[in-house]
């Protein structure tokens, strides 16, 4: 049995890294994406301690720079098992300050973005009968003031994510959306602190998460999935 290929987008650090480092230790070949090579090949130099990994340049908000991300995994690997639509950003202004320019990146990364990495995947992962995950939020669920445009996108996200779940069942395809409320991550230009961000969820964590939902029956889907900290700040 060939060993199993993942694309993780935006791979570089946080949760895409979190993820990637452990699908690697788990056996997987992992493709990251960031927007620049230098920030994939600085992650990649990182990763390949765990396994074999490539670092490709891509943007979420391009087509067809996802379709060439597909594209090198599939000349270097031959095959797409997983994929991991991570890529994501946030910015928050009360809706008569929020900037048009912001509002659009938001819906352009987290929304048409995931769009465009699930479409530009979607005929390698039939064929394997693979996985699809995408990371929305709590916030895709939960609206808070000063959230226009990330409750926008990431509500949307969710419900986009279960249509397609529902089109791409027939094909023996899984889809899942992950929706994490507070992550120990550079999100939004956070620096992790060891000590002020140790009761948040940790990049690990939702590596263990997607690690686990990968080793579910395959009767079985995990369509949807909310995780938080245990503990709230504080």
């Amino acid at each position: 049995m060939n060993t199993k290929v993942a694309l993780v987008t935006g791979g570089s650090k946080g949760i895409g890294f979190g993820i990637a480092e452990s699908l690697l230790k788990n056996g997987y070949k992992v493709a990251i994406t960031s927007r620049t090579i230098a920030s994939a090949n600085q992650a990649a130099s990182k990763l390949v301690a765990f396994g074999d990994v490539l670092a490709i340049e891509a943007d979420v908000k391009n087509f067809e720079s996802q379709r060439g991300a597909v594209n090198l995994l599939i000349e270097k690997w031959g095959q797409l098992d997983v994929l991991i639509a991570n890529a994501g950003i946030g910015h928050f202004a009360p809706i008569d300050e929020m900037d048009i320019e912001l509002w659009q990146e938001t819906i352009d990364t987290n929304l048409t973005g995931v769009f465009y990495s699930i479409k530009a995947s979607v005929e390698e992962i039939k064929k394997t009968k693979g996985n699809i995950f995408t990371i929305s939020s709590l916030a895709g669920a939960n609206f808070f003031a000063g959230g226009s445009a990330y409750n926008a996108s990431k509500f949307g996200l969710t419900g986009f994510t279960q249509s397609v779940m529902l089109d791409l069942r027939k094909y023996g395809v899984k889809v899942s959306t992950i929706m994490p409320g507070s992550v120990a991550s550079h999100f939004n230009d956070h620096n992790p602190d060891t000590e002020n961000d140790a009761w948040k969820i940790q990049p690990e964590d939702m590596g263990k998460l997607i690690v686990d939902l990968l080793a579910m029956p395959a009767r079985t889907l995990p369509s949807k999935v909310e995780i938080r900290p245990t503990t709230p700040k504080g």
